[in-house]
Order: C-alpha cells, then sequence, then structure tokens
C-alpha cells in the first residue's frame, strides 16, 4: 500500500507531537463505528455493575482502582460518569441519576479486540497499518481500546496529561490513535494540545498498580520532573474536527479536553499504541493476560 501520511504531514508530527487528519474515515464507515456505540450502550444492563465510575480529577478523591477497574483489560465493562451516580449513604444505595445509556464515561478495554466493529477498525484496516508504518513503527502492539462518550451537560473535563504516564515503556512508545465519530467542537468538549510539549516532557510520574490494591502515582527513578506548569503556558491548540477524523497522539505530548455542558454528545473511538520490544513491566495499571496478550497490529 502507498503511503498515507506525506512528507509534511509526517515533519508536522515531529514538530507538534499530534496530527488530525480529516476525513480518514468515510461517512459510511463513522456511522457503523457510532451504530454500534449506540447498540453497546442500549446494551448495558445495570444487573450486577458495581456502578463503577471513572474520573480523572486527581487531586480530588483519586483515580479509579477497583477489580472491576483494573481486570477490564480483557473485557468489555461500562465506567460511569461520576455526577450520573448519586452518592451511597448510610440507608440508601448509590443509583443512577440520569438515563441508563446516558450515564457512561466510557466503555473498555478490549473493543479491538472482542468488538468486531471495532476490530475490523482497528486490525482488518489497511490505512491504519499504513500509518503505524509512516510514522516507523516497528512492532506496534494494540492495548487500551475504548469509548469516550462525553455525554452531554454532565460530560467530565480531562485534565493536562500525557498518556505515556498511564501507559507506561521504557523507552516511552506509546501513540494514542483517536477518532472522532461526531463532531468534536470547543461546545462539546474538542481535544486542547500544547504543540511541541512532547519535545520538552520528561516522564517522571507513572499511573501503577498500588502494592496495597488500587492504583496510584510514583516517580520514575532517575528522572527529574519539568518545572514547566503546562496548564498555565501560552500556545495551547484547540483541534475541533469533524466526524471520521482520525487524530495521532505522541505519549508525551501534553493535552487537555474541557467539560461537555452542551447538548450534544461526543462520541469518540481511540487505541493505543505501543512498540513490542519496549519493556512494559508489570507496574502498569492494564495488564495483558495469558488468553489475551496485546495484539500485534502487523500481525
Amino acid at each position: 500500500m502507498a503511503p498515507v501520511l506525506t512528507a509534511e504531514q509526517l515533519q508536522q508530527w515531529e514538530d507538534d507531537g499530534y496530527l488530525v487528519l480529516e476525513g480518514f474515515f468515510s461517512p459510511a464507515e463513522t456511522t457503523e463505528m457510532l451504530d454500534r456505540v449506540h447498540k453497546l450502550l442500549n446494551e448495558f444492563d445495570l444487573e450486577g455493575h458495581p456502578l463503577t465510575t471513572f474520573r480523572t480529577d486527581e487531586d480530588k478523591e483519586g483515580h479509579i482502582g477497583d477489580e472491576y477497574f483494573l481486570g477490564s483489560g480483557d473485557k468489555i465493562r461500562y465506567f460511569l460518569e461520576p455526577s450520573a451516580v448519586s452518592r451511597a449513604t448510610p440507608t440508601t444505595p448509590a443509583s443512577l441519576v440520569v438515563p441508563r445509556e446516558r450515564s457512561v464515561n466510557k466503555i473498555g478495554h478490549a473493543l479491538a479486540v472482542l468488538d468486531p466493529v471495532f476490530h475490523k477498525y482497528t486490525f482488518e484496516d489497511p490505512r491504519i497499518k499504513q500509518v503505524a508504518q509512516d510514522m516507523g513503527k516497528k512492532d506496534p502492539r494494540v492495548l487500551q481500546s475504548m469509548v469516550i462518550c462525553k455525554q452531554p451537560k454532565i460530560g467530565g473535563s480531562v485534565p493536562c496529561h500525557n498518556d505515556s504516564t498511564f501507559l507506561y515503556t521504557d523507552p516511552p512508545t506509546a501513540v494514542g490513535c483517536w477518532i472522532a465519530l461526531e463532531a468534536c467542537t470547543p461546545e462539546n468538549g474538542c481535544l486542547s494540545f500544547l504543540p511541541g510539549s512532547h519535545k520538552k516532557v520528561r516522564i517522571s510520574s507513572r499511573f501503577v498498580r498500588a502494592s496495597a490494591g488500587g492504583t496510584t502515582f510514583e516517580t520514575v527513578p532517575g528522572v527529574e520532573p519539568n518545572e514547566e506548569k503546562w496548564d498555565e503556558l501560552d500556545g495551547w491548540k484547540e483541534a475541533p474536527v469533524g466526524p471520521g477524523a482520525l487524530v495521532l497522539i505522541h505519549g508525551s505530548v501534553m493535552h487537555r479536553s474541557p467539560p461537555n455542558p452542551s447538548t450534544k454528545t461526543r462520541m469518540i473511538y481511540t487505541f493505543h499504541m505501543i512498540e513490542g520490544g519496549a519493556e512494559y513491566d508489570a507496574k502498569n495499571w492494564l495488564q495483558p493476560t495469558s488468553e489475551m496478550p496485546f495484539q500485534r497490529l502487523y500481525a
């Protein structure tokens, strides 16, 4: 197959640490993925669900870390918006305060392997393989495939972060493939990036399984943390995109997204790649299993 990325696009990727490819997927392909999301949401069964929410606000109640989350690497599980679930009291259990299909923050983390539609557009699409080859990936392995819903009115913000903190390899090799299934705008929570930050960031902290259970952050030995307050720097750029866009995200580039106060959903599908030759250790929160190792993209 001929290269997908032009020399100019590869230079932009190198310079900015992210690349927006509008119209990468056709309207029909995008609709197929979006219809599958709606089907999954309609099939969401609350019976037996622990009402596990997904939060990214480290300074409030900490990141998620129950078994439902930690054991999701080889399953399709549903994680709820924190504001969609009432707090439990001594006399009243937690419960949903919004319709079931509007309560979901994300669905993951093995959609690319277990769901036929998302498998098709991850492993079977020659364009995805060619993009990875164009970027110089030698043996990319796919992990953490998920839908993120960003629900109307309650879809929460995602603070400034980079992906290699959460999918740590030595050396850092993570790349995100982020696919817009609907229009992603400043009004409903599109991505923003700090271009070029991937060249300055030192991965000095990583998100790990805590020895006492749950998750925590720990420092990377021998790596001095950056002094920059990335969120406060000038130069952030919003990246609004239309349905079918593919956004490539370097594992070290700083990015974020605001909450969704609008009446429109912001559905996206995303998966990550790491190099098979890099060390991915047992401290990472997401772990492969003997039944489902991280799958080779080129296989």
